[in-house]
């Protein structure tokens, strides 16, 4: 039906393989030092793995949704001294290892640089901490999440350096859309054509590379979504994660969708989407996510959608229900 991440781990490794998330202490070029600024859409947390975040899961299990935002966050590590920021890394990674081998009995892991940009940095800093994650444990796998503009030929040359017959390496890297006025609109800070620029440095070294998509931002519609998906169809990168518009509390579009500038795409309209574009997609393009999954106390809408089992079992049936499955439009039409 799709090509998922499940599958193409099971297709690799002959098992389930999973993914050690940490934040590194890299902040984000697009933010100000004191870490206000940045996308709309982004909180202070810049997408650090839920089971990761203990204290904050504290105080929402406690019932305290105020408090979190003045514990010590990702983004302002990058103060810290080196050792401090490796000290770091190797309580996340012990933390996320025991999770993933008490939560699923894992075996097969993955190191994923996840927080902010995983390439905002000297290259000498990043070899410092990249070396010093993969020692931690037997990774499978080195992925780091970044930006465009934080891909340079020097920092490409540094990743594909990790490629070996035992470790692969992936590059997650945030487009969101591909239209300048929407990228603009929420303040990404870059542009299609750096994007261009990244993937094609990326590319030519051989690293796979995952692109992330948001469905129903500012001033998109189904034309404008679909036009996104369409050009990366044309690309092919390996890997694609797409998420729902879903807006953090504390965050510029926060503040737009409570004064009634905005709407978010219900759930049945992020299904819609998400099967037209699977159907838009070639099937050898591994689909990571199809929605988000930000934690309740922190989301501020929407606030009723399908939780992720809910959203793939309807997926399932609606696409058996209509004939569908990845590819399906584009072996007509690329």
């Amino acid at each position: 039906m799709f090509y998922s991440y499940k599958k193409y781990l099971k297709k690799m490794y002959g098992k389930a393989a999973y993914r050690v998330s940490v934040d590194g202490g890299f902040s984000c070029p697009n933010r100000n030092k004191d870490g206000s600024g940045g996308c709309t859409y982004c909180d202070e947390l810049g997408a650090v793995a839920v089971y990761q975040r203990t204290m904050e899961a504290d105080l929402a299990h406690n019932g305290e949704t105020s408090g979190w935002k003045e514990l010590i966050l990702p983004g302002k590590t990058s103060v810290f001294a080196m050792e401090q920021r490796k000290a770091k890394i190797k309580e996340q990674v012990e933390e996320g290892l025991r999770f993933l081998k008490r939560r699923y009995n894992a075996e097969y892991f993955i190191l994923y640089f996840q927080a902010f940009t995983g390439t905002f940095a000297p290259v000498s800093v990043l070899k410092e901490l990249y070396d010093y994650g993969l020692s931690l444990a037997e990774f499978r796998e080195l992925v780091i999440s970044t930006r465009p503009d934080c891909v340079s030929p020097a920092v490409a040359d540094l990743l594909v350096s990790y490629k070996a017959d035992d470790l692969d390496v992936w590059v997650e890297l945030g487009l969101q859309s591909a239209h300048d006025s929407t990228l603009q609109r929420v303040n990404r800070g870059h542009t299609r054509k750096e994007f261009e620029r990244a993937f094609e440095l990326l590319r030519e070294r051989g690293i796979k590379i995952t692109v992330h998509l948001i469905f129903g931002l500012p001033g998109e519609n189904r034309r404008e979504i679909m036009e996104t998906v369409d050009y990366l169809a044309r690309l092919k990168p390996e890997g694609i994660k797409i998420h729902n518009l879903h807006i953090p509390v504390r965050t510029a579009l926060f503040e737009e969708y409570s004064y009634g500038e905005l709407t978010v795409p219900s759930g049945m309209r992020h299904l819609s989407y998400t099967i037209e574009a699977l159907e838009r997609l070639p099937d050898t393009i591994i689909i990571h996510r199809l929605t988000c999954d930000t934690p309740e106390h922190r989301l501020g809408a929407p606030r009723t959608f399908f939780k992720k089992g809910s959203f793939l079992t309807i997926l399932r049936s609606q696409m058996e229900q209509r004939g569908s499955f990845q590819g399906k439009r584009s072996m007509s039409s690329h």
